[in-house]
């Protein structure tokens, strides 16, 4: 990428990027280098970008297979691949706080990976900005690939055979209730509590809000753990709060990052980000 004006964001990860149009007519050297771009700096902002739905998708397809909105396809078996995050509708109507949808949105406030409660989750997450709050509504993220790094070895070494149940209906119902037929799409799902890399074979942890509990451990001690290494990855320190600009289209390495958003005043202002994912290569072993 060194046509690219590449600006770091923090000290463990991320990159702003300038000097590509992603819903241009990208070559295939410009997609290797924003693919190896994502293995090395996990977090990347492309700012003042030309999107649309039609553009967006077609770039999510250049990157890999689009990944299916697991709420539309659960409910209701439609097959669509946005989901809009934020207070206004399709039709451009404005949802407030006291909307069921802003309610269950709030989810996102926990830390977590996108779709790490799938079989295949996500390989990255490209999320573009068209209206964003005046105040709030910002996305905080940090890397699991760095926490790894920081740990005690013996901790390490404690953790590399271990697994992790990923469970939606776990992370989500205290939040909100989640639709019998959505919960029966997501059964549980086991994965590997440290992933590696495969392009450049670095660790990191793999939990969040997700990851209920541990196999072969008491409750409790799960918990412990799992909640440790969230309470790790997630300090003051590691965390970069990404502040939108309407035109930012963001794409993370949802392998190895933890994200969650921010409050925002959904009588006062309105937020419409719309977000695509592409599959992952991963499976885990579902478990119902």
């Amino acid at each position: 990428m060194t046509h690219l004006t590449i600006e770091s964001l923090h000290p463990d990860f991320g990159a702003s990027v300038r000097g590509v149009t992603l819903s241009g007519d990208l070559s295939e050297n410009e997609l290797a280098a924003i693919r190896e771009a994502v293995d090395t700096y996990s977090l990347l902002c492309f700012p003042d970008q030309d999107m649309t739905d039609e553009k967006h998708l077609a770039f999510t397809r250049r990157l890999g297979e689009p990944e299916a909105e697991h709420v539309a396809f659960g409910t209701s078996g439609t097959v669509t691949y946005f989901g809009t995050i934020g207070n206004v509708a399709d039709d451009g109507t404005k949802r407030d706080n006291a909307h069921a949808n802003t309610r269950y949105q709030t989810g996102n406030q926990l830390w977590h990976s996108d779709s790490s409660f799938r079989e295949r989750p996500s390989y990255v997450s490209i999320l573009h900005a068209y209206e964003v709050p005046g105040e709030g509504g910002e996305t905080a993220f940090a890397s699991m690939r760095a926490s790894y790094e920081r740990l005690p070895e013996d901790l390490q070494e404690t953790i590399e055979p271990l697994s992790a149940v990923h469970d939606y209906v776990f992370s989500r119902s205290p939040i909100a209730p989640v639709d019998p037929n959505h919960a029966a799409s997501l059964p549980p799902v086991l994965h590997p509590l440290v992933r590696t890399n495969p392009g450049n074979g670095k660790k990191n942890t793999y939990v969040g809000s997700h990851a209920r509990s541990v196999p072969g451990w008491s409750g409790m001690d799960s918990r412990r753990l799992l909640d440790d290494l969230l309470t790790r990855a997630t300090v003051e320190e590691a965390v970069y709060a990404h502040p939108w600009r309407a035109g930012d289209t963001v794409i993370w390495d949802n392998r190895c990052m933890l994200h969650r958003g921010a409050g925002y005043d959904a009588d006062r202002w309105r937020r419409r980000l719309r977000q695509t994912r592409v599959v992952g290569e991963h499976r885990g072993v579902l478990l119902a």
